[in-house]
Protein backbone atom coordinates (compact mmCIF):
# COMPACT_ATOMS: atom_id res chain seq x y z
CA UNK A 1 0.00 0.00 0.00
CA UNK A 2 1.20 3.21 -0.63
CA UNK A 3 0.69 4.83 2.57
CA UNK A 4 2.37 3.53 5.81
CA UNK A 5 0.47 4.38 8.89
CA UNK A 6 2.65 5.75 11.79
CA UNK A 7 2.57 8.21 14.32
CA UNK A 8 6.58 8.46 14.74
CA UNK A 9 8.72 10.79 12.25
CA UNK A 10 11.63 9.57 10.68
CA UNK A 11 14.99 11.26 11.74
CA UNK A 12 15.33 14.57 9.87
CA UNK A 13 17.64 17.63 9.82
CA UNK A 14 16.61 21.18 9.66
CA UNK A 15 18.31 23.34 6.53
CA UNK A 16 20.53 24.57 9.08
CA UNK A 17 21.70 21.57 10.89
CA UNK A 18 22.43 20.09 7.32
CA UNK A 19 24.29 23.15 6.61
CA UNK A 20 26.14 22.27 9.79
CA UNK A 21 26.51 18.69 9.45
CA UNK A 22 28.11 18.84 5.37
CA UNK A 23 30.63 21.78 6.52
CA UNK A 24 33.16 18.76 7.53
CA UNK A 25 33.37 15.86 5.57
CA UNK A 26 31.10 13.23 7.85
CA UNK A 27 32.46 10.15 8.73
CA UNK A 28 29.60 8.42 6.84
CA UNK A 29 27.40 10.08 4.34
CA UNK A 30 24.80 7.47 4.55
CA UNK A 31 24.65 8.73 8.30
CA UNK A 32 23.69 12.01 7.08
CA UNK A 33 19.58 12.01 8.07
CA UNK A 34 16.82 13.39 5.35
CA UNK A 35 16.70 17.21 5.09
CA UNK A 36 13.23 18.77 6.13
CA UNK A 37 12.61 21.16 3.23
CA UNK A 38 8.75 22.24 4.58
CA UNK A 39 6.32 21.93 7.78
CA UNK A 40 3.11 22.98 7.75
CA UNK A 41 0.59 23.58 10.97
CA UNK A 42 -2.70 23.22 11.13
CA UNK A 43 -3.32 20.95 8.07
CA UNK A 44 -6.16 18.94 7.35
CA UNK A 45 -6.08 15.97 5.32
CA UNK A 46 -8.56 13.73 3.07
CA UNK A 47 -8.21 10.67 1.64
CA UNK A 48 -10.20 8.90 -1.12
CA UNK A 49 -10.72 5.84 -0.45
CA UNK A 50 -10.41 5.85 2.89
CA UNK A 51 -7.48 5.07 4.93
CA UNK A 52 -7.88 1.98 7.06
CA UNK A 53 -11.57 3.39 7.32
CA UNK A 54 -10.85 6.76 7.96
CA UNK A 55 -11.30 9.36 5.56
CA UNK A 56 -10.35 12.39 7.18
CA UNK A 57 -7.05 13.43 9.03
CA UNK A 58 -8.25 16.54 10.93
CA UNK A 59 -5.75 18.98 12.81
CA UNK A 60 -2.28 18.04 12.30
CA UNK A 61 1.20 18.62 10.71
CA UNK A 62 2.44 17.88 7.49
CA UNK A 63 6.31 17.44 6.82
CA UNK A 64 7.94 17.36 3.39
CA UNK A 65 10.64 15.67 4.10
CA UNK A 66 13.68 14.38 1.61
CA UNK A 67 12.52 10.76 2.06
CA UNK A 68 8.90 11.04 2.99
CA UNK A 69 5.75 12.96 3.20
CA UNK A 70 4.43 12.45 6.26
CA UNK A 71 1.67 13.86 8.66
CA UNK A 72 0.64 13.64 12.51
CA UNK A 73 -2.43 14.86 14.10
CA UNK A 74 -2.31 17.06 17.20
CA UNK A 75 -3.03 16.28 20.58
CA UNK A 76 -2.45 12.73 22.20
CA UNK A 77 -2.80 9.48 20.91
CA UNK A 78 -2.34 10.83 17.72
CA UNK A 79 -2.19 8.71 14.56
CA UNK A 80 -0.31 9.59 11.29
CA UNK A 81 0.93 8.57 7.88
CA UNK A 82 4.27 8.42 5.64
CA UNK A 83 4.17 8.07 2.04
CA UNK A 84 7.36 7.70 -0.13
CA UNK A 85 7.42 9.86 -3.17
CA UNK A 86 7.77 7.17 -5.76
CA UNK A 87 3.74 6.04 -4.87
CA UNK A 88 3.28 9.91 -5.19
CA UNK A 89 2.12 9.60 -9.05
CA UNK A 90 1.00 13.57 -9.31
CA UNK A 91 0.72 16.55 -7.21
CA UNK A 92 -0.61 19.52 -8.30
CA UNK A 93 -2.40 22.81 -6.09
CA UNK A 94 -6.06 22.37 -6.59
CA UNK A 95 -8.17 25.82 -6.93
CA UNK A 96 -11.40 24.36 -6.09
CA UNK A 97 -10.02 22.61 -2.90
CA UNK A 98 -7.96 25.03 -1.88
CA UNK A 99 -5.30 22.29 -1.06
CA UNK A 100 -2.51 20.29 -2.80
CA UNK A 101 -4.43 17.03 -4.80
CA UNK A 102 -2.41 13.89 -5.40
CA UNK A 103 -3.22 10.34 -6.76
CA UNK A 104 -1.08 7.88 -4.87
CA UNK A 105 -0.49 3.86 -6.62
CA UNK A 106 -1.99 2.08 -4.09
CA UNK A 107 0.37 -0.62 -5.46
CA UNK A 108 3.35 0.83 -4.69
CA UNK A 109 5.60 -1.87 -2.55
CA UNK A 110 4.26 -4.53 -3.32
CA UNK A 111 5.66 -8.12 -3.96
CA UNK A 112 4.87 -11.64 -4.71
CA UNK A 113 1.56 -12.70 -6.86
CA UNK A 114 -0.20 -12.84 -3.78
CA UNK A 115 -0.70 -9.51 -3.59
CA UNK A 116 -0.90 -8.41 -7.10
CA UNK A 117 -4.44 -6.79 -7.47
CA UNK A 118 -7.19 -8.56 -8.59
CA UNK A 119 -9.13 -7.58 -12.03
CA UNK A 120 -10.98 -4.71 -11.76
CA UNK A 121 -9.60 -3.92 -8.41
CA UNK A 122 -9.14 0.32 -8.01
CA UNK A 123 -5.19 0.67 -7.34
CA UNK A 124 -5.19 4.76 -7.26
CA UNK A 125 -5.79 6.57 -4.44
CA UNK A 126 -6.57 10.49 -3.66
CA UNK A 127 -4.97 12.64 -1.02
CA UNK A 128 -6.11 16.38 -0.48
CA UNK A 129 -3.84 18.64 1.83
CA UNK A 130 -5.48 21.84 2.89
CA UNK A 131 -3.20 23.38 5.31
CA UNK A 132 -5.40 26.78 7.09
CA UNK A 133 -2.98 28.84 5.90
CA UNK A 134 -3.83 28.96 1.85
CA UNK A 135 -0.98 31.17 1.52
CA UNK A 136 1.20 28.13 2.18
CA UNK A 137 -0.08 25.91 -0.84
CA UNK A 138 2.96 27.28 -3.09
CA UNK A 139 5.29 26.62 -0.65
CA UNK A 140 4.17 23.15 -0.04
CA UNK A 141 3.87 22.39 -3.36
CA UNK A 142 7.61 23.71 -4.21
CA UNK A 143 8.77 21.43 -1.62
CA UNK A 144 6.95 17.96 -2.68
CA UNK A 145 7.96 19.02 -6.07
CA UNK A 146 11.74 19.14 -4.90
CA UNK A 147 11.58 15.73 -3.01
CA UNK A 148 9.73 14.15 -5.69
CA UNK A 149 12.52 15.24 -8.01
CA UNK A 150 15.16 13.53 -5.46
CA UNK A 151 13.20 9.93 -6.18
CA UNK A 152 13.30 9.60 -9.95
CA UNK A 153 11.20 6.50 -11.84
CA UNK A 154 13.38 3.08 -12.06
CA UNK A 155 13.97 2.36 -15.45
CA UNK A 156 12.09 -0.49 -16.85
CA UNK A 157 14.17 -3.32 -18.16
CA UNK A 158 13.20 -2.45 -21.54
CA UNK A 159 15.17 0.44 -21.15
CA UNK A 160 18.02 -1.72 -21.82
CA UNK A 161 17.21 -3.69 -24.62
CA UNK A 162 16.22 -0.87 -26.65
CA UNK A 163 17.73 -1.23 -30.67
CA UNK A 164 17.72 2.24 -31.05
CA UNK A 165 20.47 3.20 -28.69
CA UNK A 166 21.90 5.79 -30.83
CA UNK A 167 19.79 8.63 -32.03
CA UNK A 168 20.42 12.11 -34.33
CA UNK A 169 21.27 14.87 -32.35
CA UNK A 170 19.23 16.91 -34.88
CA UNK A 171 16.21 14.92 -32.91
CA UNK A 172 16.67 16.91 -29.37
CA UNK A 173 15.14 20.53 -29.10
CA UNK A 174 17.93 23.00 -28.12
CA UNK A 175 17.52 23.92 -24.09
CA UNK A 176 17.18 27.90 -24.28
CA UNK A 177 15.64 28.27 -20.80
CA UNK A 178 12.63 29.44 -21.82
CA UNK A 179 10.20 29.39 -18.98
CA UNK A 180 8.22 26.84 -20.67
CA UNK A 181 11.19 24.67 -21.01
CA UNK A 182 12.22 24.72 -17.56
CA UNK A 183 8.83 23.81 -15.77
CA UNK A 184 9.58 20.21 -15.18
CA UNK A 185 6.51 17.43 -15.83
CA UNK A 186 4.51 18.68 -12.82
CA UNK A 187 5.48 22.22 -12.86
CA UNK A 188 3.97 21.92 -16.87
CA UNK A 189 0.81 20.16 -14.59
CA UNK A 190 0.85 23.82 -12.21
CA UNK A 191 1.15 26.24 -15.32
CA UNK A 192 -1.88 24.43 -16.85
CA UNK A 193 -3.71 24.93 -13.40
CA UNK A 194 -2.68 28.25 -13.63
CA UNK A 195 -4.70 28.58 -17.08
CA UNK A 196 -7.72 26.92 -16.00
CA UNK A 197 -7.32 24.30 -18.44
CA UNK A 198 -6.23 21.89 -15.76
CA UNK A 199 -7.90 18.51 -14.53
CA UNK A 200 -9.98 19.68 -11.62
CA UNK A 201 -10.99 16.58 -9.51
CA UNK A 202 -13.22 18.82 -6.95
Amino acid sequence: MAVHLTSILPRFSTLEEHATIVSSTPQNFSDIPPVLRHEQKEVNVTFDAPLEGKAEWLHGTLYVIDSVLAFVEDGENAQGWQIEYPAITLHAISKAGGGIYCQLDDKFGRVGTEEEEEEGEDTMRELIVVPKDSESLNAIFEALSFCASLHPDEPSPSDDEDDEAFVDADEFEVFDRTEEQELSEVGRVRSDFIHDSRYQPY
